[in-house]
């Protein structure tokens, strides 16, 4: 969960480093799946992204050495990471914790963007209308993950509680987060 005296903690620097050297394009194809994954169990996120749902967006947390580029393709997303910086229609920028914690609800969007933490560019109605997908969605990345672990699913929600209150990013809803 964010610290009040730190509100967006940066990303670990042992995860940055690995990122430096690690090969992208099976990172590429996990992140794709798992995408794919999401976009079955919440199709009306890609409904709501209506006109937009074949943007290309590019999401830069920018303390890691990487860009994610993100297709919804229509309901088959395609998720490439770069360490280059490539166009998108929409860019959004800030630190992995800040982008993390829009997706699980953990900071508001538009008090990011006011105190320049989120930082978008481009086509603000797709940046937006992503946003909102992703809002009405109400997503839980360690909850997606968990489920794909099957009989291993307990186990990995422990293991990210324990990650994400060692590091610092949200990586849970706050009202869905493990406690034992």
């Amino acid at each position: 969960m964010p610290d009040p005296e730190n509100p967006i903690p940066h990303c670990p620097a042992p995860l940055a480093a690995a990122l430096r050297v690690l090969p992208l394009a099976p990172l590429s194809l996990s992140l794709t799946l798992f995408a794919r994954r999401i976009a079955k169990t919440h199709p009306g996120m890609v409904q709501r992204l209506g006109e937009h749902a074949q943007t290309d967006f590019i999401l830069d947390p920018v303390d890691l050495p990487v860009v994610l580029c993100l297709n919804p393709n229509g309901g088959l997303p395609r998720v490439r990471l770069t360490r280059q910086q490539v166009a998108g229609a929409a860019r959004i920028s800030g630190p992995l914790s800040a982008l993390l914690g829009l997706v699980h609800g953990a900071f508001d969007g538009d008090a990011l963007f006011f105190s320049r933490d989120l930082v978008i560019e481009g086509d603000t109605g797709a940046a937006l209308a992503l946003r909102n997908a992703i809002d009405d969605a109400e997503l839980d990345l360690a909850h997606e993950a968990a489920a794909l672990s099957g009989p291993l699913a307990r186990p990995v929600q422990r293991l990210i509680a324990l990650t994400e209150r060692r590091t610092g990013p949200c990586l849970t809803r706050p009202e869905d987060a493990v406690i034992w």
